[in-house]
């Protein structure tokens, strides 16, 4: 198949650049090439700003896919652009949007596609359910053979899963458990959560390339496996070889101290929440699809490779300082 990613180097993107570029199939990266050095050879790389969007037209003049991929669209006029650009061009449209946009709060645990789309605590989230609404109008009106993709937290080897972390990702939080500081874990830590590997996201997403049954469905992606927030952390500690020094808060104490963190949104409109997803529709169209990276051995990959590569360990002291003050205040409560 002839397919074209739009972006293609991010988390979620990579391993299914990877993966299909295993498969031999004809794979074109349009992005403005600032992670394109670990790519496969036989990947095809288109290098411009998506949004200068005559420059894009320019460079794809003439061309047609079997399937275009979209990874970086986050609010509706984006996705108004790529249908300038698509329509007529491609025999399907891959939106990746997020499952932060189901509702807020939970009613019920279990998480299927029919559960409504409504977040009122992040405006990602929000801007999430607004691309999809004009992509169903899209396919619905004009027949664009739109697919929809809600990832919940899909992580890779760069980047450790966390609830609680600062502006440069996850390597402070870990090197704090290393360091034997104690680490903040959003309310008593025992809610449940999915993460998911990038390399099982891959299959699935694959396996929805070429379907003619995706279009004008919508599918999560995830593992089916759940975890509490505790046994996260844990995960991380075990692979340190330390002791886990925990501080418990909880999500709308995070959300008060921490404003620069948005943790309303992250928190209280995603995290905080228990979730367990039911996976069965895209395992119907997607008959092998299985998750197998736990979330331990998963963790233990990440943990290791963060190690090992400096450019993952970015330290943040901000964070750190912000982390020290909380734990303070906390136990000076207690």
């Amino acid at each position: 198949m002839k397919i074209l990613f739009i972006g293609g180097t991010g988390t979620i993107s990579m391993a299914i650049t990877r993966l299909l570029a295993e498969r031999g199939e004809e794979l074109y990266l349009l992005n403005r090439g600032n992670r394109n050095e670990d790519l496969p050879d036989n990947v095809h790389l288109i290098r411009c700003d998506i949004n200068d969007e005559t420059e894009v037209a320019k460079k794809l003049e003439g061309m047609k896919f079997d399937c275009v991929g979209e990874f970086i669209g986050f609010v509706p006029s984006q996705l108004e652009r790529d249908y300038r650009l698509f329509a007529g061009k491609t025999e399907q449209f891959i939106y990746i949007s997020s499952a932060s946009a189901y509702r807020k709060p939970m009613q019920g645990y279990v998480i299927t596609e029919e559960t409504p789309l409504e977040n009122p605590y992040w405006q990602y989230s929000r801007d999430k359910k607004a691309c999809e609404e004009y992509l169903m109008e899209r396919y619905r009106k004009d027949g664009f053979p739109v697919t929809i993709v809600r990832p919940s937290h899909t992580y890779d080897e760069r980047s450790v899963p966390l609830g609680v972390h600062g502006k440069n990702g996850s390597w402070q939080v870990v090197k704090r458990i290393r360091e034997g500081k104690p680490v903040i874990i959003h309310g008593d830590g025992t809610s449940l959560w999915t993460i998911t590997h990038n390399s099982d996201f891959a299959k699935a997403y694959v396996g929805l390339i070429g379907n003619p049954d995706a279009i004008g469905e919508a599918f999560h992606i995830t593992t089916d496996e759940s975890v509490s927030w505790n046994e996260i952390y844990g995960y991380i500690a075990k692979t340190l070889g330390v002791e886990l020094k925990s501080c418990h808060v909880s999500s709308n104490t995070l959300a008060k101290l921490g404003p620069d963190y948005d943790f309303v949104g992250s928190l209280i409109g995603d995290k905080a929440n228990s979730v367990v997803f039911d996976n069965s529709k895209v395992k119907k169209l997607v008959p092998g699809f299985n998750a197998e990276v736990s979330a331990e051995e998963g963790i233990r990959r990440t943990v290791e490779y963060v190690l090992s590569h400096k450019e993952c360990q970015q330290d943040d002291e901000e964070f750190d300082k912000w982390c020290d003050e909380v734990v303070a205040k906390v136990t000076s409560i207690k």
